[in-house]
């Protein structure tokens, strides 16, 4: 606003004279702005800190030792325990069991009586068959007297018709009863080897009412009773199962067509069983079967592992977690095998790259003086455990970085390693 400052003017007013005001102040100008730029710079500058630091002092590494041993690789399958051979003992005749002498685990020997089918109806048979034998052997002895009765009437009417004493009939009727008596004596002779036949097989089933072991071993199954009454008419029964020598078994293991390829005869075979959970079995794959088996459209291969058994602990019907050995290298340098897919996030890490170390598409991180590094090896055997290193700059007890952490973080969320492809 305009105020009067000089001297007055004719009129006795006085006169307007126009003071400069000050130009108003820009917006960024304002004190609250520029507040807010430098709380805001401030903060920057307390972020850029604290990443800083965090990209460094407080990352927090898992590590692991370089160590000696054993880096094995297996196919893991499972199995069941069998013996090697199993007997199938059944009856070739129908009948009563009358008496049973084997029981589940009875040492036999071969021959033993194991059961007795009633062999009343057998032996009857045997007895008629006897009898039909005697009658073919007497019918013999009768058509040889009538053989010597021919043979002598032809022998007096050869005579006789020389001197027409008897007609040429009747010398002809008599040479044909000579004839007829020489041709029964041939049948007699083939009824009694008949008869003979007859009694033979009714003695050979008479002898299958004994139901006898053919092999030494041991019971390991019994199916059958006293009084119970075996059909043997379309299918042979199962009466006994016999385990020829229960010292030496086997496990029958389903291997997938994935893993059959590295499964080689001689390869070592290790498994356990739920009886024995602290004890490790140890055998020889002695067969790789050809036949597959198909189940919900997976293909297995029966692969069998020999083992020894001689103090019995193992029981026909175990099931046996199998781990057959493809691979393995003795005390070899090793490191976990997360330490090959592990890489630091953190910028202080990567700076050994840049200190003329070259990349190499197997490598590990070693701290060294609280600093990652970067290590090329050559990595041999991995079982997915541990890998074996053939060649690198690493040494036995080195620390080796598996995993990171940020301190601070919570400890149940680690920084995942990132996968190297």
């Amino acid at each position: 606003m305009n105020k009067p400052v000089g001297p007055p003017d004719k009129r006795g007013e006085p006169a307007l004279t126009l003071v400069p005001q000050p130009a108003p102040r820009a917006r960024w100008q304002q004190p609250w702005v520029i507040a807010g730029l430098l709380a805001l710079a401030v903060i920057a500058a307390v972020a850029a800190t604290w990443w800083l630091s965090g990209t460094s002092s407080n990352v927090r590494y898992a590590t692991a030792p370089v160590s000696r041993g054993d880096v094995t690789r297996a196919v893991v399958a499972t199995g069941t325990v069998n013996p090697v051979l199993t007997i199938i003992v059944g009856s070739y005749v129908s009948g009563t069991i009358q008496d049973i002498q084997c029981d589940y685990n009875t040492e036999v020997k071969q021959g033993q009586i194991c059961a007795r089918i009633d062999p009343r109806p057998y032996q009857t048979v045997v007895d008629q068959n006897k009898a039909n034998l005697l009658v073919a052997q007497a019918q013999l002895e009768k058509d040889k007297a009538n053989l010597g009765y021919a043979q002598v009437n032809y022998e007096r009417n050869a005579r006789l018709v020389k001197t027409n004493a008897v007609s040429q009939d009747v010398f002809d009727n008599a040479k044909s009863a000579l004839e007829q008596a020489k041709a029964q004596i041939g049948v007699d002779e083939a009824t009694i080897e008949q008869r003979k036949a007859q009694l033979e097989a009714a003695e050979v089933n008479l002898g299958y009412t004994n139901i006898v072991s053919p092999v030494n071993g041991t019971v390991v199954a019994r199916n059958v009773t006293i009084g119970q009454t075996v059909a043997a008419s379309f299918q042979t029964p199962t009466l006994f199962l016999i385990a020829t020598d229960l010292t030496q078994m086997q496990v029958d293991t389903n291997v997938s067509e994935s893993d059959i390829g590295g499964i080689k005869e001689g390869n070592k075979g290790l498994f356990t069983v739920d009886a024995f959970p602290n004890r490790t079995f140890q055998g020889t794959v002695t067969q790789i079967r050809q036949a597959p088996q198909t189940l919900q459209n997976v293909v297995t291969y029966d692969v069998v592992v020999s083992v020894d058994n001689k103090d019995l602990a193992l029981k026909p019907g175990m099931t046996a977690a199998s781990r057959i050995v493809t691979d393995e290298r003795k005390n070899v340098l090793r490191v976990p095998s997360q330490a090959l897919r592990f890489v630091p996030s953190s910028a202080a890490a990567r700076a050994p790259e840049a200190h003329g170390v070259a990349a190499a598409s197997n490598d590990v991180y070693v701290l060294r003086d609280g600093v990652p590094v970067r290590v090329p090896v050559t990595v041999g055997l991995d079982d997915d455990s541990h890998a074996e290193i053939a060649g690198g700059d690493l040494e036995q007890g080195e620390r080796v970085i598996v995993s990171e952490r940020r301190a601070g973080a919570p400890s149940k969320a680690p920084a995942p390693p990132r996968i190297r492809f």
